[in-house]
């Protein structure tokens, strides 16, 4: 069984911008992949950039330089 611990969960309203979150992300070195939208939360798309907690500031600045529309920030235990 895998050892769960705090995630931060960014929610997307399309399959475009998640994709482009993923792009954008793995071209700036940012951590984080994508996952299905998990369970707990409601999305859209069904995406969602699955990253460390600590990376939410660097995270958000990013989306806001590039000009990526996120729908939600959520931190979960996976």
């Amino acid at each position: 069984m895998r050892l769960k611990k705090p995630r931060l969960i960014v929610t997307f309203h399309t399959t475009t911008a998640a994709m482009g979150m993923e792009i954008a992300c793995s071209r700036a070195g940012l951590p984080g992949r994508l996952i299905p939208v998990p369970r707990e939360i409601t999305a859209g798309c069904g995406m969602a950039w699955c990253a460390p907690p600590e990376a939410q500031a660097d995270l958000e600045a990013f989306v806001t330089k590039e000009n990526i529309t996120t729908a939600g920030w959520y931190e979960l235990t996976l």
